[in-house]
């Protein structure tokens, strides 16, 4: 029986390998090696007799076969017999040579086979192959694959046999005729003799140790002489490749005299196919064996053949790497063994053919000739020790070539030499200095190209930098030879890019000779030969460098930890002091980023640290030296002028901190000689040289510049200036420029109780010599901008030098008017409309220092300041977004330098006139049509009057008799436009009222509560809303009101009159609001504007949308309606429909008054309800159905309804109403579904939509929903209102299909929010159960449904028993209604009961169970869905009925819903299966045995419906099986369903399944039967997961139970319905049904 019935789930098995499915092809393999797994012999003896009975099989699937066969065998290759290792070995013999041609996949499978019998039985397999291996008879192709793969994997055992198959192979060789066999037994010869060779290599291991290599020489000599003399001379490349790979092992077991003489001709042979074949790896590999077996026997022929084979593979190593090829790559590497082994052999010959090729200037031959270098340089050292020198030499053109990948190759052999002792020789300064030039590239260039071939490799500079710092730090005997060598490096301006990585260097150098116990000094300048640099060399390069600290991989921390180590040889007094200050400049580089370091503080800090070096070596001569070097060095700085600029300061500091004052003007006189004038850092680096040391000497510096204007030098560079008069002109005023410059800088910087005696003397005559150029006496005016720029400057620096003296106030400035008319002019003389220099900023900034001098400004003078400023700088148009900082920060220092020069002239009269001078300036710059205009005027005024209050002193009490009119042109701008200007527009009327407030008398510290209230009103005014807007502009007058003086209310008034035509429409409205705010405040003048103001009304309606035209139109409508509130509702509910925006915002200004609102809102109930809300009209005589159609009255007034309800002031009125606008509008949005306009309202409508006037739809349903939002939203009910926004209610309630869903969703949000209000809607709903419109009783059915769910019935809002009996009473009541859909609610509704009142189930439990059951056999719903809610209904009950009331009816419910576990829809299969878990919820401990038999039938359902496609009913049955779990008495099951099945935990369904059969059948085995035979019902699921499912099941159920209970299963019939699923349409299921006839072998 056991043979029988593996043999049959084997030929069903392997009928399913012709599956088309590669996936299921896969599993049946699988399960046919689960089936050899278990029953290894039998399933073998299967398979091979399945295979000799169909021998018509196709081969690909007798391939599959044979790989499941090659799988048992190897890994039960113990335990098989001898007669089924024979019958295999026949087998698989059979089918690898059954067809002589070639199928490669099929035949390939069967020597695989033979191979994984051979591991065991060796003797039977050669055997077998040996039959199909006769002389005389060419052998099938792989036979002698066999052959090789079996010398492969079993080394021992087949070396014995290799005499007797070489014998019988050799003669075969010459019978070979075709390249596929010759290829082949190229491999066995390869195959062969590295087997041959692994066997001689571990004779101490091997079975017969007396095994020789001479017995093989004979053959394979033979072998050799025909595949090197023959088959290499093949055109096929394949074979050629084949006979070179066997030629390199096979040259090992060659007799030496053999080898020897065959040499002369292999080695040429093997390099010709270097020629030959593209892919050249095995090529190499065999030539490297070659050479090694050559070289050990002491062969002579080489160096015949050296040339050659150095010229062969030279080629080979010359070939681009692509880094892409393994192929290529492994190459290289055996192209390099082979140099090796030549290297050692004759190195003088190596040498001799390498070193020549570096002098060719092809780029690959080169980086080739490197590559080997290198390598030999590493791999054969001891032979090259003696020729480092020659190596050296030869290095000469290399180091000239600029081929980025020729310096990474020469990079990387200097690396190799400085390892092995070469650069200690004589030319190795030469290679060191190279790695520091290839250290200096600009990384930029380094970056390859898209067309490079080596885009990955690392550039030059990073090799270099990383071998410097390595060979600096890893390779001890380099340090003699870097130290202090690498110090020539630092100062010449082409190693300017190596500084970071040579400072690291030298750092680690001085440091490790520091601890080795050098001497004292570091630097021996007696053994240098005069080439390291000077203390003073180092000490300014490393401090320049410093300037631009991040640049250069951060080579200013790296300098300054250079200069900390050399501190002794810089000078011995310095040791202490560094110690100390370079570690905090460190700290601070740390602190910052390139991004976030100020460039000046930075600069300060190092010449502060220059500074108290200076001062710490009190030494002239050194400090005198210093300043040398830094002048020496500052044209290496010509392309660098931020450290040329930094360095101009050092000197100017240097200068400062000696006393020889004929040094001090020798090196200044250098300087202005040798200075280029036309680059402006290099003019600006001058000047403040000048600035700096006129600190310490500021006669000598003027004496200096003095000197320089009337020298020869001067003059004769004008003169030659002339010689090209265009140019000159240029030329000319860069050198005035600078010499300008200085002096302002030298004012600027020298000592101020100095500078007053010479600033007009000396300082500004010379200045003005400087600028004007004269022409036969007459001034010239100059275009150079650089030039005014200069002067501007200088003019700046030195009024300020005056202004900050403290004898400025009584000093007399008799030059002030003409340098104020000279910066007005260049003022003027800018571009009014952009922004591009810097010389109004200075030219105003001054203005600023030159206004406080005396004598006074003339009124005129004044004037003309003031107004040519404000037009220079107000007018400049912003740029665009974006726009680059430099621009934005120009500006922005502009318009504060402005400020300031206002500020320093209104504090020359500092009165109310003054004051309203500067206004006038601005007010029309204030009025402005151009927002960025009166952004700035709003801002200056702002600082004004900020600086007029700060600094107001009054001595006696004198009206402010212009505050009227300045409040009246600053408060309307707090509606502009732009938010700035709104909050400077604040700031203004601050400031005024606090002027009033000092005018009366108060304190500058007095804070006004009332005046306060502003600043928390400009908060804001940001970015307001038009609304907030308004209110704050209305509470800006208030507090205006509330301040401003009686007198000044008029002129205030007609100021804001004015404004009503602002061109700034925010602007005109504030003002209205304004005037009406204050005119209200005022009281007496409001009752007389009235006529006035309902004029307006008729007449601004027609023309305007003005915000103060519409508010004043509501107050006027809501007078009318306070007297005649009838005839006005009348009047605007007679407006055309759907209502445009006038009559809206009349309608909300009938809520002003909460009385007058509630009496509108009833007026409007009363017409909603006086009408039928439908009529039933057919749009065409053959209409199946009547359409409905809206009637006007009731949609007008719900439409009215709704615009007085958004007016905030209706809040009152609506919750008085709030029960009967409820229930009025929720049943007016059910009778409104589906409803249409009436016909002229339609047509209207199209034509609105078609000019798409009003974005909002008009519909009868909607405006009814819109209307119950508002209500909702006045009556303080948000929460609803945003809960039905977010769960999508209000859409639903729109609609006929989502109406019911919609009200369940409002009931729902009201219960949640709105709970007190509920009693009296409900009790209204109550009323409406018996409507005659069947949506009304749908509505209010389901409304009070759903408040049943919440905690409205118990708790303290309504704890009235007799509403609850009620409720319960009229819905039992309507469980006999004529719709469904009513009944189906009435059920939702008891159910609910168990949400809200769980003692109320209890009390009513039969009633409710005897309502539900009736529900479950409604047989008058065709779609069962009243079924559906009773099923919900009892899941939520069931907890809650007492156990008596429960037990009856648990059978009839189980089986009831049992047939919905299947069905189609769903929502019935989650449902019941949902259902099903309460029930055994329900009576956990307490399950009768006719329930279990329930529960043991649903266990297979439950279990295969989890991969049901519905996540909901995947859900259900999770919560099902754990409900479950503990009825089955079964603790490990129960606790691997709580495991598993938690929700929203992902589930591995195979692992659950597996676990859950194995308990089942070790805790139920008896249930085997009854779990498969339920599963076979689901073979035949139209859903293909569910399918999938069961054969999982019964294959875990058969893998986990004990063979004895094997009768429960009818074997026959599940085979049978398995062997069906195989042909399933989905692959899936095949796959599974697969699996499981794989575990069936458990049966046999």
């Amino acid at each position: 029986m056991t043979e029988s019935y593996v043999k049959k789930l084997s030929t069903i098995l392997l009928d399913a390998v012709t599956d088309k499915d590669p996936l299921v092809q896969e599993q049946v393999c699988s399960a046919l090696c689960a089936l050899g797994e278990s029953q290894p012999e039998e399933a073998l003896s299967a398979w091979e007799e399945y295979l000799q009975q169909h021998g018509k099989l196709a081969h690909p699937y007798r391939t599959m076969i044979l790989r499941a066969m090659e799988v048992v065998v190897s890994s039960h290759i113990s335990e098989l017999d001898k007669d089924m290792a024979r019958a295999i070995i026949l087998l698989a013999s059979s089918e690898m040579t059954k067809v002589k041609e070639l199928v490669c996949d099929w035949q390939q499978a069967a020597s695989n086979v033979l191979v994984a019998v051979g591991k065991r039985f060796i003797g039977r397999v050669m055997e077998e192959m040996l039959s199909k291996f006769q002389p005389g008879v060419l052998p099938h192709y792989f036979v002698v694959q066999t052959l090789a793969n079996l010398s492969v994997s079993n080394v021992f055992g087949m070396v014995p046999f290799l005499t007797s198959i070489l014998n019988t192979m050799l003669p075969m060789l010459g019978m070979a005729k075709h390249d596929t066999m010759r290829v082949v037994f190229c491999c066995a010869l390869q195959h062969f003799s590295e087997s041959t060779l692994e066997y001689l290599a571990n004779l101490d291991q091997a079975p017969d140790p007396t095994v020789r290599k001479d017995a093989f020489a004979t053959d394979i000599f033979s072998a050799y002489h025909i595949l090197f003399h023959q088959w290499l001379q093949s055109r096929e490349a394949k074979l050629r490749l084949a006979v070179v790979e066997a030629l390199g092992p096979m040259s090992h077991l060659l007799p030496s005299e053999k080898l020897e003489e065959q040499l002369p001709k292999l080695l040429p042979g093997v390099l010709a196919l270097y020629k030959k074949h593209a892919e050249t790896f095995h090529v190499s590999k065999s030539l490297g064996q070659i050479l090694e077996a050559a070289v050990s026997v002491g062969s002579r022929t080489l160096e015949v053949q050296l040339d050659s084979l150095l010229a062969a593979l030279h080629a080979q190593i010359c070939v681009p790497v692509e880094s892409s090829s393994p192929l290529v790559m492994s190459n290289q590497k055996e192209v390099l063994r082979c140099f090796t082994v030549l290297a050692c052999r004759s190195p003088d010959r190596l040498l001799a053919f390498l070193l020549p090729k570096l002098d060719t200037n092809n780029e690959r031959t080169r980086v080739g000739t490197l590559q080997v270098l290198r390598h030999v340089i590493n791999s054969a050292a001891a032979q090259m020790e003696v020729k480092k020198p020659f190596i050296l030499s030869s290095m000469r053109l290399p180091l000239l070539d600029t081929n980025s990948k020729v310096k990474r190759a020469v990079v990387q052999v200097i690396s190799a030499m400085a390892h092995h002792g070469y650069l200690e020789q004589p030319g190795g300064e030469a290679m060191i200095e190279y790695i520091v030039q290839q250290c200096a590239l600009p990384p930029e260039t380094e970056r390859p190209g898209p067309g490079s071939e080596d885009p990955t490799a690392d550039s030059v500079r990073a090799v270099s930098v990383s071998t410097l710092y390595l060979v600096s730090t890893t390779v001890d005997r380099m340090s003699a030879v870097l130290w202090p060598y690498l110090l020539e490096f630092l100062t010449p301006l082409r190693f300017t890019g190596a500084l970071t990585p040579l400072c690291k260097s030298l750092v680690h150098l001085a440091q490790k000779r520091r601890e080795a116990g050098a001497d004292a000094l570091l630097i021996q300048y007696d053994d240098s030969k005069g080439t390291l640099p000077s203390p003073y060399a180092i000490t300014t390069r490393l401090l320049a460098v410093c300037s631009n600290p991040y640049l250069g991989d951060g080579r200013g921390a790296a300098s300054l930890r250079l200069l900390n180590v050399l501190h002794r040889d810089i000078h011995p007094l310095l040791h202490q002091r560094w110690a100390t200050t370079i570690p905090l400049l460190l700290d601070y580089l740390d602190e910052y980023t390139e991004e976030t370091l100020s460039q000046k503080e930075w600069e300060e800090k190092l010449l502060m640290f220059l500074r108290d070096t200076l001062t710490v070596v009190p030494d002239n001569t050194w400090i005198c030296q210093l300043s040398l070097e830094m002048c020496k060095q500052l044209s290496c700085y010509s392309e660098a002028p931020q450290e040329k600029n930094f360095l101009y300061k050092c000197i100017g500091t240097t200068l400062g901190a000696t006393s020889r004052k004929e040094v001090v003007r020798e090196r200044l006189q250098e300087l202005l000689e040798t200075a280029r004038y036309q680059e402006e850092a290099e003019r600006e680096g001058l000047a403040r040289c000048f600035g700096i040391c006129a600190i310490s000497h500021l006669d000598d510096t003027l004496a200096q510049l003095e000197d320089f204007v009337r020298s020869d030098v001067f003059r004769k560079s004008i003169g030659i200036f002339n010689i090209f008069k265009d140019r000159s002109e240029n030329e000319v005023d860069k050198v005035k420029s600078a010499l300008i410059l200085c002096y302002g800088h030298v004012a600027a910087q020298a000592p101020r109780e100095l500078v007053l005696a010479k600033v007009e003397s000396d300082i500004l005559r010379n200045v003005f010599q400087c600028f004007h150029t004269k022409v036969l006496g007459i001034k010239v005016e100059t275009k150079d901008p650089a030039l005014k720029l200069c002067l501007v400057q200088s003019v700046c620096m030195a009024s300020q030098a005056i202004c900050s003296s403290a004898q400025a106030s009584s000093f007399h400035f008799s030059r002030k008017a003409e340098l104020v008319a000279q910066m007005m002019e260049f003022i003027k003389a800018e571009p009014p409309d952009s922004l591009r220099t810097p010389i109004r900023k200075k030219a105003m900034l001054a203005c600023t220092y030159l206004v406080p001098l005396e004598p006074a400004l003339e009124e005129q003078a004044r004037s003309d300041m003031i107004h040519g400023c404000l037009h220079s700088v107000m007018a400049v148009v912003p740029g665009p977004e974006g726009e680059d900082g430099d621009q934005e920060s120009l500006y922005l220092d502009t318009t504060h330098a402005l400020e300031d020069l206002l500020t320093s002239l209104l504090r020359r009269n500092m009165t109310p006139q003054g004051l309203q001078i500067m206004v006038e300036h601005l007010s029309p710059w204030i009025k402005s049509p151009r927002g960025h205009e009166r952004v700035r005027a709003l801002g200056l005024s702002a600082c004004l009057l900020r600086f007029f209050l700060e600094h107001l002193h009054i001595s006696a009490l004198v009206p402010f008799h212009n505050l009227g009119l300045l409040v009246g042109l600053f408060s309307p701008r707090c509606a502009d436009l732009w938010p700035a200007t709104r909050q400077e527009a604040v700031s203004c009327v601050y400031s005024l009222l606090y002027l009033q407030l000092g005018y009366e008398g108060f304190s500058r510290d007095y804070r006004d509560d009332v005046a306060e209230q502003l600043l928390t009103l400009k908060d804001g005014l940001v970015h307001p809303d038009p609304a907030v807007l308004l209110h704050t502009c209305h509470s800006i007058a208030q507090i205006i009101a509330k301040r401003l003086p009686p007198d000044q209310l008029i002129s205030l008034l007609l100021t804001m009159f004015e404004s009503l035509g602002d061109p700034d429409k925010n602007c005109s409205r504030a003002a209205t609001v304004m005037i009406n705010s204050l005119l209200k405040e005022r009281g007496n003048m409001l009752l007389e504007k009235v006529p006035e103001i309902v004029s307006v009304l008729r007449s601004k309606l027609q023309e305007t949308r003005e915000e103060h035209i519409l508010q004043a139109a509501q107050h006027s409508v809501y007078l009318l309606a306070s007297q005649h509130r009838a005839a006005v509702v009348s009047s605007l509910l007679g407006s055309p429909l759907p209502f445009d925006s006038h009559t809206c915002t009349l309608w909300r200004a009938l809520a002003v008054e909460p009385s007058l609102a509630a009496q509108v809102l009833g007026l409007l109930l009363e017409r909603m309800s006086r009408d039928v809300p439908f009529k039933e009209s057919r749009a065409f005589l053959l209409s199946s159905s009547p359409s409905r159609v809206a009637t006007l009255l009731p949609l007008a007034a719900t439409c009215a309804l709704r615009e007085v309800v958004l007016a905030p002031a209706s809040g009152p009125a609506v919750l008085e109403l709030y029960p009967q606008l409820f229930v009025a509008l929720l049943l007016r949005v059910s009778c409104t579904v589906g409803v249409q306009l009436p016909r002229t309202l339609q047509a209207k409508e199209r034509r609105s939509a078609s000019s798409a006037l009003d974005p909002r739809t008009f519909e009868p349903c909607s405006s009814a929903v819109d209307a119950l939002q508002a209500v909702l939203l006045r009556g303080g009910n948000e929460d609803v209102v945003q809960r039905m926004e977010l769960e999508g209610g209000w859409e639903l309630l729109r609609t006929s299909a989502g109406h019911e869903e919609g009200v369940t969703r409002l009931a729902s949000a009201m219960a949640k929010f709105a709970g007190p209000r509920l009693p009296l809607v409900m009790k209204a709903l109550v009323c409406i159960q018996s409507s005659v419109y069947e949506i009304q009783r749908v509505t209010s059915t389901a409304f009070l449904a759903e408040h049943l769910c919440f905690q409205l019935l118990n708790s303290n809002v309504v704890n009235d028993l007799m509403l609850l009996e009620s409720l319960l009473n009229n819905l039992v009541a309507r469980q006999k209604d004529t719709c469904a859909g009513v009944r189906r609610l009435v059920l939702r509704g008891l159910a609910n009961i168990a949400s809200s009142s769980p003692d109320k189930v209890r009390a009513h439990g039969p009633q409710l169970l005897t309502a539900m059951i009736g529900g479950l056999d409604d047989g008058d719903d065709r779609h069962s869905l009243v079924a559906l809610e009773a099923m919900a209904g009892l899941a939520r009950l069931l907890g809650l009925v007492e156990p008596q009331d429960l037990r009856p009816v648990l059978l009839h419910v189980a089986i009831r819903i049992r047939p919905f576990f299947d069905s189609d829809k769903m929502e019935f299969r989650s449902a019941s299966i949902c259902l099903f878990g309460h029930l055994n919820k329900a009576c956990h401990g307490d399950c009768e045995d006719v329930f279990l038999e329930q529960v043991v039938g649903g266990l297979a359902p439950l279990l295969l419906h989890l991969r049901d496609p519905q996540a909901p009913v995947a859900g259900a049955c999770r919560f099902a099986l754990r409900m479950c779990g503990p009825n089955l008495e079964c603790e490990e099951l129960a606790a691997a369903f709580q495991k598993h099945l938690q929700e929203g935990q992902g589930l591995h369904f195979g692992e659950f399944l597996n676990t859950t059969c194995k308990h089942l059948m070790h805790h139920f085995p008896d249930l085997l039967g009854r779990l498969v035979s339920t599963s076979l019902f689901y073979f035949k699921s139209s859903w293909e997961d569910v399918r999938a499912a069961a054969p999982m099941l019964t294959g875990f159920l058969v893998l986990h139970v004990e063979p004895e209970h094997r009768p429960q299963v009818d074997l026959e019939q599940l085979t049978a319905a398995l062997q069906l699923l195989l042909q399933d349409p989905a692959p899936a299921v095949r796959m599974k049904a697969a699996e499981t006839l794989g575990r069936l072998v458990k049966f046999a």
